[in-house]
């Protein structure tokens, strides 16, 4: 009987140790960026707790390339990196647009672990010009309520002000300020993404 006793703790503690294994890189990746925090390193873009803005399950409508079957769900796996404006898309709107696209491309290999989503909130079609020069986005149609439920903005801004990065999670993860600056980005996820073995 305690002979039983010792292998079914032996085995126990076998299955805990391969857990352990497996779920190492992702924590530590978690603890690198999260909690760990190097003297000098600084993040551009304000860091959203995860926990508290996981990805909703919304009604989407595709547009373009866009994949229809599990909406903003279908790029869960990867980083997001997410924008919100009406059709029309203005000026500061095809800035981010572009801004993001170049981002992507600034990461060289690791650019397939980024894909670029944007959200309508209106019924006003998407030019074919901007379908054309932002080939590789993906756009989905929402409610603008949907997403002012989700996604926080900074004080006197709006959701459309901002580029936000979603994890491989789904978790809502980071939001870049208004008008922000590029290469600030660019280096923020270059360290994410250096320290992140998911995605």
């Amino acid at each position: 009987m305690e002979e039983n006793s010792k292998q079914k703790l032996n085995g126990r503690r076998k299955l805990f140790l391969v857990l352990a294994i497996c779920a190492a890189p992702m924590i530590c990746s978690y603890l690198a960026y999260y909690i760990i925090k190097p003297a000098g390193r600084t993040n551009y873009g304000t860091i959203l707790d995860p926990r508290l803005y996981p990805m909703p399950v919304m009604q989407t409508t595709p547009l373009g390339n866009a994949r229809a079957e599990k909406g903003l769900s279908a790029y869960q796996g990867k980083w997001i990196m997410l924008t919100v404006d009406t059709g029309d898309c203005a000026a500061a709107c095809q800035k981010r647009l572009y801004d993001m696209r170049q981002l992507r491309l600034a990461q060289g290999k690791e650019m397939d672990r980024i894909e670029r989503v944007w959200m309508v909130t209106d019924e006003q079609p998407v030019s074919t010009s901007l379908l054309r020069e932002y080939d590789g986005m993906h756009i989905l149609k929402t409610a603008p309520a949907e997403l002012q439920h989700w996604l926080p903005a900074d004080a006197g801004t709006q959701i459309s002000d901002h580029i936000y990065l979603i994890d491989p999670l789904g978790n809502l993860m980071m939001r870049f300020p208004k008008d922000a600056d590029p290469n600030k980005i660019k280096k923020d996820l270059v360290k994410l993404l250096r320290a992140s073995a998911i995605g």
